[in-house]
């Protein structure tokens, strides 16, 4: 089961990473450049290979919904998809995820993320709309460890603050 709790973390770590560029969704009247302040919540599914204790890896796909803080501020009912895998290695954890957002206008953009151990970076890909070319940078907070409900499950939520510049 220690296997399995392990895996769990790693994806909710990998997730945070995830919804902290998730949360850079506009809305079409946002301006030019800002801050912004979110909560993003997510459930998914991973495959986890528990090889041995100090080998295992896993892959998972989510999906969540972002409200701003207060609501209808910026980045407010976004909706997003995501895929990656996450492994620890002798203790080296690392993980790697690709997301795809989308608002309520229909505008969306591709968002990656990578971990390498501590170290987190994001890196938005493309963009259609309002996001071409857009520009973000900010920080996530898990808020808390979830109950797996089902095996193979998981669910999470995080707060994500940060800055934008659009083209």
């Amino acid at each position: 089961m220690a296997k399995v709790e392990w895996m769990h973390v790693t994806v909710c770590c990998c997730a945070v990473l995830v919804l902290l560029g998730v949360s850079a969704a506009l809305a079409a009247d946002l301006p030019k450049q800002g801050s912004y302040d979110v909560t993003s919540c997510w459930s998914g599914a991973s495959n986890a290979i528990a090889f041995s204790k100090t080998h295992t890896a896993s892959s998972f796909e989510l999906t969540g919904t972002t409200r701003s803080n207060p609501p209808g501020g910026p980045f407010d009912m976004v909706t997003f998809r995501c895929v990656g895998m996450s492994s620890s290695i002798e203790g080296k954890n690392t993980g790697m995820n690709l997301c795809e957002v989308i608002d309520k206008d229909g505008d969306k953009y591709l968002l990656r993320s990578t971990a390498e151990g501590p170290k987190q970076a994001q890196e938005t890909l493309a963009g259609t709309g309002k996001y071409e070319g857009m520009v973000r940078t900010g920080t996530a907070e898990s808020l808390g460890q979830f109950p797996i409900i089902k095996p193979g499950t998981f669910q999470g939520c995080n707060r994500g603050t940060g800055t934008y510049k659009l083209k």
